[in-house]
């Protein structure tokens, strides 16, 4: 999770046994958007985040065949908490690894 996702998305993945790791307890909380994209495709991790400046970096990823293990991105005024953990549920629980690396997927699904 990118440091500004709100609490209660995490906290509702949790309850509902979805492996979360924030930007926060993972101490990265204070890097730049491309050192967060490569902390998580270093631990193999797809990132979640509502920030606009990741969609800029994984273009450029993609252009250069940089392979990460998938953003998911949804605008912060578009979408409702309840609906962002259904909707990350759902990723988390269906999706294979390979059906989400180097791409952008975007939320809400429906």
């Amino acid at each position: 999770m990118d440091v500004h996702v709100p609490a209660t998305v995490t906290e509702g993945l949790r309850l509902r046994g979805v492996d979360v790791l924030t930007s926060q307890e993972d101490g990265t909380r204070e890097i730049n958007d491309e050192a967060l994209l490569e902390r998580a495709s270093a631990l193999g991790r797809l990132l979640f985040s509502q920030d606009r400046d990741l969609l800029r970096i994984a273009t450029r990823w993609q252009q250069a065949g940089n392979g990460f293990p998938g953003i998911v991105f949804s605008p912060q005024i578009e979408t409702s908490i309840g609906r962002l953990i259904e909707d990350l549920e759902l990723l988390a629980t269906c999706c294979l690894t390979e059906e989400v690396a180097d791409r952008v997927t975007y939320l809400p699904l429906k």
